[in-house]
């Protein structure tokens, strides 16, 4: 007799966090020297913003090159129970990749925002799913979409130097990924292009924020494919021939859709590859111009796998490089 799924990947999560413990540590851990890791970016020279949106409180926090945005700004959004500062002072080894990226990016002349997910995502039961993105499609109101929604069409504008190029990038990890996708379609109207990471697709899944059905306590429950009903986690999960239970796709219907890129790692033990290639093919099937997938390579399926990788940056940002065009300041995409 099989286990039940939710056991399994309580199992599997478990697992791989005993084996690992830089990453349970990591992971599992609260943030209650949240302000600290804050101030540490900000003498990194990041600087912090905070609004409210549908009742939310938000954070950013942003750096630029001097002078004007040669490259445009890429918004990033982190993974499931991470923290926008984790992509800016590095006080856990695996979350070393993320600040390079970070640092590579504002080197190279883009502005980087760095933004932060709230803990009130709640399930179709209602049930907290703490602290993730709210990328699915739901009865109630959305709250990250109206968040993306000010940053780029308010906040952007404020710090944007004379003289910057006007592009919007999205990269997300994990959770981030799914919402970067969500995003991306919902404002394909201002969005260049996008870069979700170890992710899927956002209107073809559910979360079930059951407390217990993982090891972790930042994130509860489990995530599901809709055709297959089966976790995310478990090989060829997303695999299916037909999509009848995908919700419908957001769009404003702009006559340039952005274009994208998908990168994962093959042995990713948390979202597993057939996630990633189901978004591809939605994207692709709605006419958004795809780049062939990135993909590392090696190791066997893991936890680790599924975490941001040094290989993903400079490929990354080349590819955010290449969409750039010879567009002025406010003209249309």
């Amino acid at each position: 007799m099989s286990m039940p799924r939710h056991l399994t990947l309580a199992l599997l999560a478990t697992g791989l966090l005993a084996s690992t413990p830089a990453l349970a540590q990591a992971v599992t851990h609260g943030f209650a020297d949240a302000a600290m890791q804050e101030r540490q970016c900000q003498a990194k020279g990041w600087q912090r913003v905070v609004t409210q949106v549908a009742g939310l409180s938000r954070q950013v926090l942003w750096k630029a090159p001097t002078g004007p945005w040669t490259k445009g700004a890429i918004l990033v959004m982190h993974g499931g129970g991470g923290q926008h500062f984790q992509w800016c002072v590095a006080n856990a080894r695996i979350v070393q990749p993320q600040v390079n990226f970070s640092e590579m990016a504002v080197a190279d002349g883009f502005a980087v925002l760095l933004l932060n997910s709230s803990d009130q995502v709640t399930d179709h039961q209602g049930r907290a799913c703490g602290k993730v993105w709210d990328d699915e499609v739901r009865e109630r109101a959305n709250l990250d979409l109206p968040f993306l929604g000010q940053v780029m069409r308010e906040l952007l504008p404020s710090l944007r130097p004379a003289g910057s190029r006007p592009e919007i990038f999205l990269a997300g990890h994990s959770s981030g990924g799914y919402m970067a996708v969500r995003a991306a379609t919902h404002f394909d109207d201002l969005v260049t292009a996008f870069a979700p990471v170890a992710s899927g697709d956002p209107y073809g899944w559910h979360r079930l924020c059951e407390a217990g059905m993982n090891a972790r306590t930042t994130v509860h429950g489990a995530g599901f494919d809709n055709e297959t009903r089966r976790q995310i986690t478990e090989p060829d999960a997303c695999r299916a021939e037909r999509h009848p239970n995908e919700t419908p796709w957001d769009s404003t219907r702009p006559a340039t859709l952005p274009a994208f890129r998908l990168f994962r790692h093959e042995q990713d033990g948390i979202n597993d590859r057939s996630c990633t290639e189901k978004v591809g093919r939605q994207l692709r099937e709605r006419g958004y111009r795809g780049e062939p997938d990135f993909v590392l390579m090696g190791g066997r399926r893991s936890l680790a796998a599924h975490y941001w990788q040094d290989g993903y940056n400079r490929p990354l940002l080349d590819f955010f490089n290449a969409q750039l065009v010879d567009t002025p300041l406010g003209a249309p995409r």
